[in-house]
């Protein structure tokens, strides 16, 4: 018999590949499944972005391997996004790292800083791949809380109190997932001056900063960010465009030049159509992104009468494409995502794969039709 290795001991599958089996098995089953709990963006990308790429296929070496930092015109792109967009000056020749997706990046930048037996700060509630990719680097996760109470903001006063001496990464995701909550400047500020004073590397993971937010931010605006942060961010969110698997790395060189040594063993650079639809999307108006904005707009607004037909309470100053809904008094996630799915064919995430203070929430995903949460919204008031 062969043997797996010991790491996969550490993780299981990952819960939305696990259930999404089931959703297709109702389905399948002729059952008229409603997914509200996927954040994969169901809008089209611009339509100039989809031409871009079109017209790139014919070029001469397009289908050649490409340089594992990416063509020139792409980072110059990034760079432009984040000068306009975050007012964050980046060095386009050796600041920016091009990902395939910002997902591989949270792997790349965990080989290249952790050891065996480093500890890593996780959001609790927070993205569960921070926790897996740590866990398969051999590191030990440490959960730091985030609260409703204080906006899910970290408690520093908290962070100061725990042994931080094998704490080399803290992962932070503002806007945030699940919860939708944004880092105020102080935040950012903090976690600065945090990571400086602990030797801590800083990794934003940023995503979202465009749905719902008339106010992006970037942790790298904060002065001296740069010595001791990293930004991840992505098109999927902002252009509709998840299964491109574009995303890119920025921070300093010294960083950036050793992440690449870990890229270089897993990839031969990314496809240079890609690249070419990435360009034209970094360069388009921001009045594309508001009319995306609108359209998620009118769906939040019927997602938050689902949660109430749901006997949920919910906040309204949050951004990003979901809504975290906290469930009445006793009911517990798990239980009652499964009950509305199996009475009401109706899917929304449990709060408790994204940690345990997740337990007693539960995550709805804006990335469905005006038409389907109206018909869902139906089903539950119809049991009503």
């Amino acid at each position: 018999m062969i043997e797996f290795a010991n790491r996969l001991q550490t993780v299981e599958e990952y819960y939305f590949s696990k259930k999404l089996k089931e959703v297709r098995q109702l389905i399948n089953e002729g059952k008229p499944v409603i997914n509200i709990g996927i954040g994969s963006p169901d809008l089209l990308p611009p339509n100039s972005v989809i031409e871009a790429l079109k017209d790139s296929l014919q070029v001469t070496g397009a289908h050649k391997y490409q340089s594992y930092q990416g063509i020139p015109e792409f980072r110059e792109a990034v760079a432009g996004f984040y000068a306009k967009n975050y007012n964050v000056t980046v060095n386009p020749t050796s600041e920016i790292l091009p990902l395939m997706g910002s997902k591989e990046g949270i792997l790349h930048i965990s080989m290249a800083v952790l050891n065996e037996g480093d500890q890593v700060l996780i959001p609790n509630p927070g993205y569960p791949t921070y926790t897996s990719v740590s866990k398969l680097v051999g590191a030990t996760p440490v959960f730091y809380n985030l609260s409703e109470v204080n906006n899910y903001q970290p408690d520093f006063d908290a962070l100061e109190k725990e042994d931080l001496s094998k704490v080399k990464i803290m992962w932070v995701n503002y806007p945030n997932m699940p919860t939708g909550a944004l880092a105020t400047e102080e935040t950012y500020k903090k976690l600065i001056a945090f990571g400086k004073k602990h030797s801590i590397l800083i990794v934003n993971d940023n995503p979202y900063s465009f749905i719902l937010n008339s106010n992006p931010k970037s942790i790298l605006e904060i002065p001296g960010a740069k010595e001791v942060a990293l930004e991840l961010n992505s098109l999927s969110k902002t252009f509709n465009m998840a299964g491109w698997r574009i995303g890119m790395l920025l921070g300093n060189e010294k960083f950036i030049n050793n992440i690449l040594k870990v890229k270089t063993q897993m990839d031969s650079g990314m496809f240079y159509s890609l690249q070419k639809g990435a360009v034209e999307a970094l360069n388009i108006s921001n009045d594309w992104i508001a009319a995306q904005n609108k359209i998620y707009e009118k769906r939040r607004a019927l997602v938050w009468q689902l949660a109430e037909q749901l006997g949920c309470s919910y906040h309204k100053n949050t951004s990003g494409m979901f809504v975290w809904a906290k469930l009445p008094e006793g009911e517990k996630s798990v239980e009652t995502i499964d009950k509305i799915l199996n009475e009401h064919y109706i899917f929304i995430a449990p709060g408790t794969i994204f940690g345990s203070l997740g337990e007693g929430y539960i995550r709805f995903s804006l990335c469905v039709s005006e038409e389907k949460i109206e018909e869902a919204i139906k089903r539950i008031t119809k049991h009503n």
